[in-house]
């Protein structure tokens, strides 16, 4: 079939194929995201062969999943802008490009100067897909069925770090680190031959100026907290450097919000936190995030480092709880569209903290089943949470505001991703060190590791219980 040269209006296509297409527009967009959620989360088995290969410690090497984190979350911020001024089609291809370019570039780096900057490009296209899906999904879908269109959504994407440990620590045993990099692209050739075909082409739409202060002042407390966190461990407390990133963090915040008040068109507008439910929830997807990745990162290192599993069976022993997830989130979907989303979301948050306390309490002695068990046991609930929690947190907005919450949200839960990807691993370090890298002692390093991710569930759920329900 040749592709279409001259794309057609959302009208035409919508009256070409009727009250499916929305649900393909779902789908081309959630490709896209699979294909950048695969970037996110491939790389997690590469950390021992990068180590190895570079001649890097954990510290330095986690560095190539931070920078694409640090990337992603920058990338985040101006989705809702770009997606206003060149439409969905335009903005959502030129993010496919740039992620197939940045892959191929990656597969041929020869140092780990590369790998980052590889990672970084990654990155950046990825952020600039995440918010894509959610937006697309509540604006096409009456609210009565945005439960089930985010389940479906989802699914797809849930499913993606469950076998992409599976995928990529076959590839990395038997072609090396190098092929990693080339996971994410058959998702995104496809996504880029769908958006050609079926995405609509963007309306004319006057928008205001591109807020670029507000975006730099964001950017740079971003990378100032990553690299706070860093310098913790690499510096010491009262290290000149630790302090001045501090500071940069803590500067750029209050310049922002100064420039916040005074633009009505910025970035992220200050309003928005006015609402309870709204800000308890972005909170709830930082600590979200926080967990998330960190437990992505760790449990793959735990198992390599810790107990000695090579990388392919380090991701075949994650695979069940990835069928576990694909299984929940359907479900998980429909009971969204039916019961609370608050209450699911904190039931999900409390399995998936719950799930990493047979890590602390039998760290020592864990046997294979016992690590399959509290790995399945996470999952279903990080299925619970992940159809529910952008449900219950933006109910409450207006539509005109929807695009913006939406990148809010997602950036703090990316926020939160690199901040627990960089502080586990400066962590994991320290104790390491304490503790020494070798039985038994290291079994006790990872189980403070795994009690420190139970610690943050258990604040989101205390902060999730203020969340109001909507309306019925």
């Amino acid at each position: 079939m040749l592709l279409r040269t001259q794309a057609l209006t959302f009208e035409v296509l919508n009256q070409r194929y009727g009250e499916r297409y929305k649900w393909m527009v779902l789908l081309i967009v959630g490709l896209g995201t699979i294909a950048g959620v695969l970037c996110t989360s491939c790389f997690n088995v590469a950390v021992p062969a990068l180590t190895h290969a570079f001649h890097l410690g954990q510290d330095h090497v986690q560095w190539a999943m931070t920078a694409f984190l640090a990337a992603m979350t920058i990338g985040m911020l101006p989705a809702a802008w770009w997606l206003e001024r060149f439409g969905l089609r335009r903005i959502f291809m030129a993010a496919l490009w740039l992620l197939i370019a940045a892959s191929v570039a990656g597969f041929y780096a020869q140092t780990f100067v590369q790998v980052v900057i590889a990672r970084l490009l990654q990155g950046v296209a990825a952020g600039v897909l995440q918010p894509l899906g959610i937006m697309a999904l509540m604006r096409l879908f009456p609210p009565h069925i945005q439960g089930r269109a985010s389940g479906i959504l989802i699914v797809g994407i849930a499913f993606t770090p469950a076998i992409a440990p599976s995928i990529s620590g076959w590839l990395l045993d038997q072609f090396g680190w190098h092929a990693i990099f080339l996971l994410g692209v058959p998702f995104a050739l496809l996504a880029l031959v769908s958006a050609q075909v079926w995405l609509p082409a963007p309306r004319p739409k006057q928008v205001p100026l591109f807020d670029w202060p507000g975006l730099g002042w964001l950017s740079a407390a971003t990378i100032g907290l990553i690299e706070f966190v860093s310098s913790l461990h690499h510096s010491g407390v009262v290290a000149i450097w630790t302090w001045g990133y501090g500071i940069l963090t803590i500067v750029s915040l209050i310049c922002y919000i100064r420039h916040a008040h005074r633009l009505p068109h910025a970035i992220i507008q200050l309003h928005l936190f006015s609402r309870p439910t709204f800000s308890r929830g972005t909170f709830v997807a930082f600590a979200y995030g926080f967990g998330l990745f960190a437990s992505t990162y760790l449990i793959p290192v735990f198992l390599q480092n810790a107990m000695a599993f090579s990388a392919t069976d380090a991701g075949l022993l994650l695979l069940p709880s990835g069928i576990a997830l694909v299984l929940t989130i359907p479900l998980a979907g429909r009971m969204a569209d039916k019961f609370s989303p608050r209450r699911i979301t904190l039931a999900g948050l409390a399995i998936f903290g719950a799930s990493f306390l047979v890590f602390v309490v039998v760290a020592t002695r864990v046997q294979y089943w016992e690590i399959v068990a509290a790995t399945v046991v996470g999952r279903i609930g990080l299925g619970l949470i992940l159809p529910a929690l952008n449900l219950a947190t933006l109910h409450e907005m207006e539509p005109q505001h929807l695009g913006q919450s939406s990148v809010v949200v997602s950036y703090a839960r990316q926020l939160g991703g690199v901040v627990g990807v960089t502080l586990m691993a400066v962590f994991m370090e320290w104790r390491e060190q304490v503790w020494g890298a070798v039985a038994p002692g290291v079994f006790q390093a990872y189980a403070q590791g795994f009690l420190l991710l139970s610690v943050v569930f258990v604040l989101a759920i205390l902060v999730a219980i203020g969340m109001k329900d909507a309306k019925r």
